[in-house]
């Protein structure tokens, strides 16, 4: 039976749907409510009382730092844990958050294990008590649903460590923070793109891209995720603006028939909803049709 409340804010079901399923699978203990904005969110934590928030930064009508910035003003919810899940991992963006008081910072994509343990430590003894109170081990189960997946695209092993892109603790206060990942750049009359994942970054060109999906293609020999893995696609959009766009692995396949090929289509299916984001795609969608990129 639960015993303690968390909100899931964010404006893309799937991250939504995600964050509630791992925290279903590994703290059977947590109730989840979602909100698909910070207007709502904040409609709904005016009404109930919740023990921990897990928000978006970038979200259409009122943002995730706008919500911290009311919620750490309301005496109920000064020190109840705000967990900020974005992809904006610079050290600018960490540090603001810091000022205004959020307790952990997870960088998208991320892993379910990664999740789970900033739930942990901003819990702390109040999760340990209520999982021990039910019964239930603080150690995580094996993700089925994960190992289906690898299993299915016979998933690699992931990259070195050296290659990862953690998201700093924040008792380090983001000196360490990673700098952002280079966005997709024009190289002659192919657009390069980086697309993130939570365990490697996918070095591509840019095949086709629309305000649903882009199909990127990129060289075998690079760690390749899963099926429904997150991603998230950096894109310039020019004069030095950037568009975080979040989604998850559609589909992957040989670019030729050959079975010793060197390629793989890797298709990127988008899940924001923020009208904002799906502006800066038109813009760019145009651009690369023009033949502009």
């Amino acid at each position: 039976m639960a015993t303690l409340k968390a909100l899931v804010v964010d404006d893309a079901s799937f991250v939504r749907d995600l964050v509630k399923r791992t925290i279903r699978q590994r703290f059977p203990v947590i109730e989840t409510t979602d909100a698909q904005n910070g207007r709502r969110a904040q409609s709904l934590m005016s009404r109930a009382s919740f023990d921990l928030i897990l928000c978006d930064w970038e979200m259409p009508e009122m943002s995730g730092l706008e919500l911290l910035q009311w919620m750490r003003q309301q005496p109920q919810y000064e020190k109840v844990p705000f967990i900020m899940i974005t992809s904006r991992g610079d050290k600018d963006h960490v540090i603001e958050a810091v000022k205004e008081g959020v307790s952990e910072y997870l960088g998208k994509p991320f892993s379910p294990e990664g999740l789970s343990k900033k739930i942990i430590k901003v819990m702390g003894s109040t999760l340990s008590h209520a999982m021990g109170r039910s019964g239930k081990s603080m150690a995580g189960p094996a993700d089925a649903f994960k190992e289906s997946a690898a299993l299915l695209t016979q998933k690699r092993e992931p990259a070195p460590p050296a290659a990862e892109q953690p998201t700093p603790a924040l008792g380090a206060l983001a000196p360490s923070a990673p700098a952002s990942p280079k966005p997709a750049a024009a190289k002659s009359s192919m657009s390069l793109a980086s697309v993130r994942f939570a365990e490697s970054t996918l070095k591509s060109v840019v095949k086709d891209i629309n305000l649903t999906e882009v199909r990127v293609i990129a060289k075998r020999d690079q760690s390749f995720p899963g099926i429904l893995d997150q991603a998230v696609v950096d894109i310039d959009i020019g004069e030095g603006q950037m568009a975080r766009l979040n989604g998850y692995v559609h589909q992957l396949q040989a670019v030729d028939k050959r079975r010793d090929t060197d390629f793989v289509s890797v298709t990127i299916r988008f899940v924001d909803e923020d009208p904002k984001k799906m502006e800066d795609l038109s813009r760019f969608v145009a651009r690369f049709r023009a033949g502009k990129r």
